[in-house]
């Protein structure tokens, strides 16, 4: 079943990549009494995710921040350590997005946004969407129809819905 608009996020742990090495994060504690906005990738690195959708999030991070949001969230299903070095890379990290790592697509499974393209390569990946989760909640959810787009998963199209 696929997270709708009105759903309750289910409880997953992930991984960020911190100064002692991989830390488990818990959804539930980075939700819980709090406004997010959860972002998913296909991949890190990837065309449209490397130049579009995670610099749509940082030209909008200040917008976000003056409705409220508490923190938004890149989830992609690469290891922690690709995921750090990619928040680096983009400039994610230092403007203060966090950078999660599904790389069991535990989460995304769990959400029912998981998709497999072989032809190029992409196995157990993440649709591409973004939502805003109150206290746990979603109460916004863009997904894209296809994953080399970013319209209505991007930091713009997230605040039009908003």
């Amino acid at each position: 079943m696929t997270i709708s608009k009105g759903d309750r996020l289910p409880d997953a742990t992930l991984v960020q990549l911190g100064e002692s090495g991989p830390a488990p994060v818990a959804m539930a504690d980075k939700i819980k009494g709090r406004k997010v906005v959860v972002f998913a990738v296909p991949g890190a690195f990837t065309p449209t995710c490397h130049s579009a959708h995670v610099p749509s999030f940082i030209r909008t991070k200040d917008q976000f921040d003056a409705k409220g949001v508490d923190e938004i969230i890149c989830v992609s299903v690469n290891d922690p350590f690709v995921m750090k070095a990619w928040g680096e890379a983009t400039g994610a990290t230092a403007a203060g997005i966090t950078m999660l790592s599904d790389a069991e697509s535990a989460f995304t499974k769990a959400i029912g946004m998981d998709f497999d393209a072989p032809p190029a390569g992409l196995i157990a990946r993440s649709k591409r969407y973004a939502m805003l989760v109150e206290d746990g909640v979603v109460t916004q959810l863009n997904e894209e129809e296809n994953p080399g787009a970013c319209e209505v998963s991007a930091g713009e199209g997230l605040l039009e819905t908003m």
